[in-house]
């Protein structure tokens, strides 16, 4: 019971961030930058000028921890499947990499999310492009069926990281790629952040030690894992803007405490292969 009042948190989290179309979605930050903040976040996190241009505009939303299409690799005429896809920013990305003979699937369980990124797509015209509802515990998707998988933040949101990797196994070719990029702690939270929903929408409570999220992908079958870049995640770019106040105002936690947090707060990029 409780997974699914978390995971219902989730979903209504995202789906007001999707139906405002922008990452600062409360009344509690103000985003009065002439940069849009969600250009902004995204140039911080990785992501070139090119590519943030090269997407319709609305599929960025600011959500990401770090750009995985940038070390993926992709190859013309690739299957990817973008595991939590929301808007579709990365699905597009991909598309543009695989080429016309290629193929990229999202999937996404907040049907706002969906709703937006279908409208991208056909407003944009790609045709290599499609996006399914799902669950990324449960994936919409027949085995041994795709090349390499992308998700980008979202992965630590899951109750159950062990049955995604396990899905994502199943469903990767033999021979195929992962490329991941989350959110991983390097020491355990504070049990009121842990316990905190504010701080699960926003990719913090629910991120697992380094170690055991490493480990998580080993155990589903996946080999020559490896962390291509990792760096410290500031806790004001967490996916739900306002996490660390709302973290403050609703626990108690101090401005140290929180400042403490995010240096255990790493975003890395990590690989790995079905064998």
């Amino acid at each position: 019971m409780e997974s699914e009042k978390l995971k219902k948190a989730v979903r209504e989290g995202y789906g007001k961030i999707a139906r405002s179309g922008s990452s600062c979605c409360s009344p509690e930050v103000r985003c009065e930058s002439e940069v849009s903040p969600d250009r902004e976040i995204s140039r911080r996190i990785g992501y070139s000028e090119e590519e943030i241009n090269a997407v319709p505009e609305g599929a960025n939303l600011g959500l990401g921890c770090g750009n995985p299409v940038a070390f993926a690799s992709l190859r013309e005429g690739e299957t990817v499947l973008d595991v939590g896809s929301g808007a579709g920013f990365d699905s597009f990305l991909a598309a543009r990499k695989v080429g016309p003979g290629g193929r990229v699937t999202g999937v996404d369980m907040t049907p706002e999310m969906l709703e937006r990124a279908r409208e991208k797509a056909e407003k944009g015209g790609y045709r290599n492009v499609e996006f399914r509802l799902g669950e990324i515990e449960n994936l919409p998707v027949a085995d041994n069926s795709v090349d390499i998988i992308i998700s980008n933040c979202v992965i630590n949101l899951s109750i159950d990281k062990r049955r995604v990797f396990k899905e994502a196994f199943r469903v990767l070719k033999p021979g195929g790629r992962l490329m991941i990029s989350d959110i991983v702690l390097l020491k355990p939270l504070p049990g009121a952040i842990r316990k905190s929903v504010e701080a699960c929408v926003g990719c913090i409570s629910g991120a697992m030690l380094k170690e055991e999220y490493i480990s998580t992908i080993m155990d589903a079958g996946f080999e020559k894992i490896e962390i291509v870049d990792e760096t410290t995640f500031p806790v004001d770019l967490m996916a739900n803007d306002p996490t660390a106040q709302a973290i403050i105002q609703d626990t108690g936690i101090t401005s140290e405490m929180i400042r403490d947090v995010e240096t255990s707060v790493l975003s890395i990029k990590i690989s790995g292969e079905k064998p």
